[in-house]
């Protein structure tokens, strides 16, 4: 049994944390309330049928399944329309078809949340010399940098008064990075400041991790497109693949001409079966974001009761997704936790992982990922890039049960590893 193989001063330690984490489990659950009826209230409106599961292969024409699936979507985002695909199969390459059929020779990328995340440094043109970078498709990149956790409101204004910047990217999460994720509020501001004086520039956010954390969503505070991922939030840990993009109808019909061929745009595409999973994923997706904050929370709550310094977010801090990180001071600190975490997972238990390189990322990354689904981020993981201060970055849960299971086991593994 796996509670006979938990330290006894880890049980004790979790026992005092269901008592302490009571009132914020409690807000946790209001917001999931809050999304479960937004959600619901989709599949209701959209009358949802059984037949809407039925697969369409060839060409996929006429699938009444997926255009509901993608109101439900945009519904939920606060936007007119989306794109909810199979064929987007990460949260970068949704980024990268966005971004692809939103600019073009000429148009200028804004970041307004600093240096983007790891894997889009390529795809943008920052590094690397991909033939099919933005850059080299003749698109220019900028980008300004937090201060304090927040946005430099005068440096963004100053910029977007210009009016020739295409696209304002926004990344919700903190990436790889120390800083804060930036919550709904904070994006509202911003995006009220740049209105007005710029009503033209695409506001744009990379909504990774971030879905059903709060309960209002980028479109609902101004956004103008947000973009994610299937084995993160959304998905629910049903979804096995997938991505979105929601939006104003205008660009969304632009980038569906890019994911297909101008004149056919979101008419085509078979669901390749997958219709079900993804109704069923977004269905679930409120609870099982509930239960990936539960787990961080908890993981945020041991850690820092253990003495592990640098915890970001602080168990009692405000959450807007599902991240949490831990510094390790070292490569050898950083790999033992991670096979801790590993060796607690319901897949691929005996996996001895170790630091390597992995594609899209420019330093040897180290990953924990005994998933259902390869990849899955809603599933309890943990990944870092294997550079000081060896922060490692935890994420999901798919029940707080199994969750804090896991890293009870994690942590009596952890604490043998890293003496």
């Amino acid at each position: 049994m796996i509670k006979d193989e938990i330290r006894k001063d880890i049980l004790d330690l979790a026992n005092k944390a269901e008592d302490d984490l009571k009132e914020i489990f409690a807000n946790v659950d209001k917001t999931c309330m809050i999304n479960s009826n937004r959600v619901l209230s989709a599949f209701i409106e959209n009358n949802v049928s059984y037949s809407d599961f039925a697969e369409r292969n060839g060409y996929g024409n006429y699938d009444a399944g997926r255009d509901k699936l993608e109101a439900i979507f945009a519904y939920t985002l606060g936007m007119e329309d989306a794109l909810v695909r199979p064929q987007i199969m990460s949260g970068t390459n949704a980024l990268y078809l966005a971004f692809s059929g939103l600019l073009k020779h000429g148009d200028t990328l804004l970041s307004i949340s600093g240096k983007p995340y790891d894997s889009l440094l390529e795809m943008i043109g920052i590094i690397g010399n991909s033939s099919q970078s933005l850059k080299a498709y003749g698109v220019s990149y900028e980008q300004i940098d937090l201060v304090n956790n927040d946005f430099d409101t005068d440096k963004i204004i100053n910029r977007l008064k210009d009016n020739n910047v295409k696209v304002a990217a926004i990344q919700r999460s903190r990436g790889y990075s120390s800083r804060d994720s930036l919550t709904i509020s904070k994006i509202e501001a911003i995006i009220k400041e740049i209105r007005k004086v710029n009503k033209d520039v695409i506001i744009f956010v990379d909504n990774c991790y971030g879905e059903l954390v709060e309960d209002r969503e980028p479109g609902h505070v101004g956004a103008d497109i947000a973009v994610g991922s299937l084995m993160k939030n959304l998905g629910g840990g049903i979804a096995s693949s997938g991505g979105y993009i929601a939006g104003k109808t205008k660009y969304i019909e632009m980038i569906a001409d890019r994911l297909t061929a101008p004149g056919i745009g979101k008419d085509l595409g078979a669901n390749f079966n997958q219709n079900s999973n993804f109704f069923k994923g977004i269905f679930m997706a409120p609870n099982a974001v509930k239960s990936a904050l539960k787990t961080q929370i908890f993981a945020s709550y041991m850690l820092e009761k253990m003495g592990f310094k640098n915890i970001k977010p602080r168990y009692n801090e405000y959450r807007t997704d599902i991240i949490q990180t831990v510094e390790l001071e070292n490569k050898e600190n950083l790999v033992a936790f991670a096979q801790g975490m590993q060796a607690a997972s319901p897949i691929d238990s005996k996996v001895h992982i170790q630091a390597s390189p992995m594609p899209g990322y420019p330093f040897d990354e180290v990953m924990a990922a005994g998933c259902f689904t390869e990849g899955s981020t809603i599933e309890l993981s943990a990944d870092a890039p294997v550079v000081e201060p060896y922060t490692l970055y935890m994420q999901g849960g798919l029940t707080y049960e199994y969750g804090k299971l896991s890293i009870m086991l994690a942590l009596s593994k952890i604490q043998e590893l890293m003496k």
